[in-house]
């Protein structure tokens, strides 16, 4: 009986020490691993990079430059933005001048040749990210009798933008042309686009230049108008590059300092221009919304200002082409010096 009773005790004793092993070894594994699942999260987590929205003070002009930037305006005062988006929708370049300089604003749309002149000013404190307008500029006329430069010859050409990159530009291809700007035509300059617009009204034989969305204006005005010659075209004809009209620039210490935020602005920026070329209608009800253009005219207006965005190599390839133009023409254009490699942020949205 004792050694039955000695035996269930053995018995016992190892099914109890069995049990507590597998119990000991399960409760391991179920230690163990939690504690690697929770590493694995932490690396994955910190291997994607942590961006805190932040404010960015951000300005554009009343005019085609602003187009791509309208969707993400509308985003951040929808509170989809990346980044919450202070906004200055200027009626002037100086206004955005004078903001990137004392430091109001971190980034803006300007004028390609504004971007250079800033640089210089600022000894670099004002760089290139990208571009985002190309040619606004076209030759109109009610006829047919402009069909090349060449046969602006003889013409009394309307225009805005005396000293400044439009009528650099115009000499540029008069020139290339075989045409003397001083001899061989009479440039006539408006100091508002409105004014040359109600010249063409008036006079069935005037022949303009007009930047977009003014060419649009014009023809709603006089249905005899037709666009003659895209300047960007016959500019792209002379060059191994483009016209380009605007550009987003950015205080350097800015980036520097926001890096993240920087690139997140750059993506959104990116895809806010493609919206405009994408969705014309619903761009244009934002235009008049932001109170830049009317709706009816923008939706024309759109397909026919070269709205891009373009970063890295590419951008820097086309504003040193064009800047040097503008240069050989007036240096004063683009602030006195070429500029060099270290006027642009070339690391792009990365997108």
């Amino acid at each position: 009986m004792q050694k039955k009773l000695l035996s269930l005790l053995l018995l016992f004793c190892l099914a109890f020490c069995t049990l507590a092993g597998c119990s000991s070894s399960d409760t391991d594994k179920e230690q163990k691993d939690p504690n690697k699942t929770e590493t694995a999260k932490k690396s994955e987590e910190t291997s994607k990079p942590q961006t805190t929205p932040i404010d960015i003070n951000i300005g554009c002009m009343k005019g085609p430059t602003a187009i791509g930037m309208i969707k993400l305006l509308s985003d951040s005062d929808e509170g989809t933005a990346q980044n919450h988006y202070n906004y200055t929708i200027a009626g002037t370049a100086d206004e955005l001048s004078a903001g990137l300089v004392n430091g109001s604003l971190d980034i803006a749309a300007v004028p390609c040749n504004l971007a250079s002149i800033l640089y210089n000013k600022t000894n670099g404190e004002i760089i290139t990210a990208a571009v985002n307008t190309l040619g606004v500029l076209y030759i109109v006329e009610a006829g047919e009798t402009i069909q090349s430069v060449k046969d602006l010859a003889g013409k009394t050409i309307y225009s805005t933008g005396q000293g400044t990159t439009p009528e650099y530009t115009l000499r540029y291809l008069l020139t290339c042309a075989g045409l003397d700007p001083d001899k061989d035509v009479t440039i006539e300059y408006k100091s508002e686009a409105a004014e040359v617009v109600a010249t063409l009204a008036q006079n069935p034989q005037a022949v303009a230049m007009l930047p977009q969305p003014y060419v649009t204006v014009a023809m709603t005005k006089n249905d005899k108008l037709r666009i003659a010659l895209d300047i960007t075209k016959e500019w792209e004809a002379q060059n191994d590059g483009t016209v380009v009209t605007g550009v987003i620039v950015a205080r350097k210490s800015f980036i520097e300092e926001h890096k993240d935020a920087f690139a997140n602005f750059l993506s959104e920026y990116e895809k806010s221009t493609a919206y405009a070329n994408s969705s014309v209608e619903e761009t244009a009800a934002l235009l008049e919304k932001f109170d830049v253009f009317q709706a009816a005219i923008a939706k024309q207006a759109i397909p026919y200002c070269n709205v891009t965005y373009l970063d890295g190599q590419e951008m820097q390839k086309n504003v040193l082409a064009y800047l040097k133009v503008l240069y050989d023409q007036n240096p004063a254009s683009i602030g006195g010096t070429l500029p060099e490699e270290g006027m642009f942020n070339l690391e792009g949205s990365g997108s």
